[in-house]
């Protein structure tokens, strides 16, 4: 008899945008197969409408839940009616988080005074509907562990796919926060990344694909979706030093406890 494939969560999902448009279904269905059953698609990219694609998926999959936010890519367009929708839909009920939001000072795609704006007031809005946040942060880890540490902002979220040091890892930990690594941590040139991975306890671990982005080895230069999460799952397992059954079930445990998931 075959065994039966672990169980993993991909915490962090963009199937909701037109790169899957063409196969959704068969994507959703190839990471059933390869044990992902679960997922949180983010509705934070380009504008509005990624964060009604992102709650309308999880109105009808039990087994996918939403984000509402603005990436920090796209906050200089953001409009009073696009700021309403946010705050419309972050009580729904299917909304586990806030996010992504944050600051990127890589690509600087709006201007770095009103991502810290359009972060602190994402922060509020987490902080009143009680969510957690999803933070993107690129090359911005001062500033925004700054920013987090401030009293409005919420104690609980997600660094997603950590790209910091070690010491700022660890430095996340330390305010209450879980880090999320995605297929980065398996790239030959990534090694402090997986020298990051050691520094953050097994109960604040999480996994991602940020799918269609950033497919692991071996599955690199290809559309990302998630049942590729499970090869980060085993570079993260080996570093950290556990198996990949260990590993497995302590993500797809932090994961529901940060999303206050059963």
């Amino acid at each position: 008899m075959t065994a039966a494939p672990i169980e993993l969560f991909d915490s962090h999902a963009h199937v909701d945008g037109p790169e899957f448009d063409g196969d959704r279904e068969a994507v959703l269905a190839r990471a059933r197969a390869a044990g992902v059953r679960r997922m949180v698609v983010i509705g934070a990219v380009g504008d509005t409408t990624s964060a009604e694609r992102a709650v309308a998926l999880a109105e009808r999959d039990p087994d996918i839940w939403a984000t509402v936010a603005t990436h920090p890519h796209d906050v200089e367009k953001m409009t009073p009616a696009w700021w309403a929708l946010h705050e419309r839909l972050a009580p729904h009920p299917r909304v586990v988080a806030i996010g992504e939001t944050g600051l990127d000072y890589y690509y600087d795609h709006s201007p770095r005074e009103l991502q810290q704006v359009a972060f602190r007031r994402f922060l509020a809005l987490a902080t009143a509907v009680d969510k957690p946040v999803v933070c993107h942060i690129r090359d911005a880890h001062e500033d925004a562990r700054a920013i987090l540490a401030e009293a409005c902002g919420p104690r609980r979220g997600i660094i997603h796919c950590f790209t910091g040091t070690p010491d700022d890892a660890a430095a996340y930990v330390e305010l209450g926060f879980h880090v999320s690594f995605s297929g980065i941590v398996t790239y030959k040139t990534a090694q402090a990344i997986r020298d990051a991975v050691r520094r953050v306890p097994l109960d604040r671990l999480l996994i991602e694909t940020d799918c269609p982005y950033l497919a692991p080895v071996p599955m690199r230069g290809k559309r990302n979706e998630p049942a590729y999460v499970v090869h980060t799952a085993a570079v993260v397992a080996e570093v950290a030093g556990v198996p990949l059954t260990e590993l497995a079930a302590r993500t797809v445990a932090n994961t529901c406890a940060v999303f206050g998931l059963t």
